[in-house]
């Protein structure tokens, strides 16, 4: 995944979660039927267009099958390596310490 410098945070979150989803082997409806979000909705919310709230948020990783902070700690690592404040290994290391506290 490319990043540039001006890849808004929201982005970041949309292209966590689309991640997640394939991880899990879920359809982009099956999220949304899941989350009772709408489908065009979460679309925009993948692709960085629109911004989530903390329930859409909240109901989207329900739907997934994830706790919400893994979305969240994901994203905020994404958006370190980014910005360069860490670097890939250092970002992936402390994801796998803090998503097995």
């Amino acid at each position: 995944m490319s990043y540039t410098k001006k890849t808004p945070y929201r982005y970041t979150l949309g292209q966590t979660i689309k991640e997640l989803r394939l991880e899990k082997h879920l359809t982009l409806r099956e999220v949304s039927e899941k989350a009772l979000v709408s489908l065009g909705h979460l679309s925009e919310i993948e692709t960085g267009k629109k911004e989530a709230s903390s329930e859409i948020l909240d109901a989207v990783a329900e739907g997934i099958g994830v706790p919400l902070h893994e979305i969240v700690i994901e994203a905020g690592y994404r958006m370190g390596i980014r910005r360069g404040f860490l670097s890939t290994a250092d970002a992936e290391l402390e994801l796998d310490l803090a998503l097995s506290r």
